[in-house]
């Protein structure tokens, strides 16, 4: 009886952002240009690598995967606080919390691992130029991007899988804007040993050793650079990393500040700020560190534009 009581709840409260009543409708048009413009920038580089045929290699079909990645990890949390931001109905039904839980981690997990990707693209292509193409294959990338997708639709259902054998109790108030994990946790009855041990586990595996995998291709990057005698050359080898290392400092950073080296004084706010930076201004940002930074992707939109005039004054 006291297992059915538990396991009868069907919707979760998300409490959202600490924000004054004075300052919500400011806020809801701050997150709504967020949200567009991460859409739109992100559509925007498939688009000009979908149609550029310059644009067809290893680099950017892994840069493409990662901007479909991002526009997706925004879906999934910013529309539902939006909504909730303009309703003023904080509830998320039990099934879309699972739901949400899920690709929030898909979508998080594959952005990892195609950093990983591209770290190794990169390291490749300063470290072995003359053998580049052989090496980074067309079978190798879609291996590559293959393999990041498997492991974290497995990763992603493992954990909600976990997740909802759970039985939860009467209070089911999330403080977050998102379903968190760690926050389902701490609502809880049943024993989260087994959750706890998943997440220690899977967590090394799917944040730690990317990220010691991309310091070890970019500490082979730098000491290949600075044998390099050119100025010049050096200069460009490191203005064709500044980007990823852009991207790779924004996203790991905030996520091992948060999850892997908690402070003893940390607070809601502080938690919810730090999850705002890899969920909503790293996707966000991702468009213009790659689009400003990046001649190539200047050239394809200059070419898609010429050829757009030409159709049109045909």
């Amino acid at each position: 009886m006291m297992g059915q009581n538990q396991t009868s709840i069907s919707d979760f409260l998300l409490l959202g952002l600490p924000i004054q009543p004075e300052q919500q409708n400011l806020c809801y048009a701050l997150f709504l240009a967020m949200y567009l413009t991460t859409l739109l920038g992100n559509l925007l580089i498939i688009v000009l690598i979908r149609l550029d045929s310059h644009l067809h290699t290893p680099m950017y079909l892994f840069l493409s995967n990662l901007s479909f990645s991002d526009l997706c990890f925004s879906s999934v949390t910013i529309p539902k606080l939006l909504q909730n931001m303009q309703n003023q109905d904080p509830s998320i039904p039990y099934a879309d919390c699972l739901t949400q839980m899920y690709f929030f981690l898909l979508f998080g997990d594959l952005e990892s691992f195609l950093l990983v990707a591209m770290a190794y693209d990169r390291y490749v292509a300063i470290c072995f130029p003359l053998h580049y193409t052989a090496i980074m294959s067309p079978m190798l990338c879609l291996s590559l991007v293959a393999l990041s997708w498997v492991l974290t639709t497995f990763h992603a259902m493992l954990h909600t899988l976990l997740m909802a054998r759970l039985c939860f109790c009467a209070d089911s108030v999330i403080p977050h804007f998102f379903c968190d994990m760690s926050a389902l946790l701490k609502l809880a009855c049943s024993d989260t040993r087994v959750n706890e041990w998943v997440i220690f586990i899977m967590g090394g595996l799917i944040v730690v050793i990317p990220f010691l995998l991309i310091l070890g291709s970019y500490a082979r990057i730098v000491s290949s650079i600075l044998k390099v005698p050119s100025s010049k050359g050096i200069c460009k080898a490191f203005s064709t990393c500044g980007s990823h290392l852009s991207v790779v400092s924004l996203f790991y950073g905030t996520i091992i500040g948060l999850y892997l080296c908690p402070s003893a004084n940390s607070s809601t706010l502080k938690e919810t700020v730090m999850a705002m930076m890899y969920t909503v201004v790293t996707p966000m940002l991702n468009p213009f560190i790659y689009s400003l930074r990046n001649r190539d992707m200047k050239g394809a939109l200059s070419r898609v534009i010429h050829q757009k005039k030409t159709f049109f004054s045909l």
